[in-house]
């Protein structure tokens, strides 16, 4: 008798290794599409972005400075930014993250 309640409990058990096993995928998948893909599609808006970038674009640093692109110079991936009148400094490309109009009509960076 002792011996049948033991095959019971691991027919149950494997069984329960599969359900398991579903619901981890599931958990992967909406951990996919609601915090990995976001952040996918942030980062290649950000990357189109600096690659469309301009002189007399207006945008903001990584370090929050506001100011408008001067200069690009794309040998050595910087970019000179007015930050005031006849105030410019150097940025690298990859720290010029929006487009302050954008930003100050609440609209999304194009």
């Amino acid at each position: 008798m002792n011996t049948s309640i033991l095959l019971a409990a691991q027919g149950a058990a494997s069984g329960g290794g599969m359900e398991m096993l579903i619901m981890m995928v599931a958990i992967f998948a909406i951990m996919w599409f609601f915090m990995i893909r976001p952040q996918q599609k942030k980062q290649k808006e950000i990357r189109n972005f600096q690659n469309a970038l301009s002189e007399g674009t207006k945008v903001v640093t990584g370090g929050g400075i506001y100011g408008t692109v001067k200069r690009i110079d794309l040998s050595t991936n910087k970019v000179e930014v007015e930050i005031a009148r006849g105030v410019v400094i150097e940025v690298d490309k990859s720290y010029v993250f929006a487009d302050a109009t954008a930003l100050q009509t609440g609209q999304p960076a194009k």
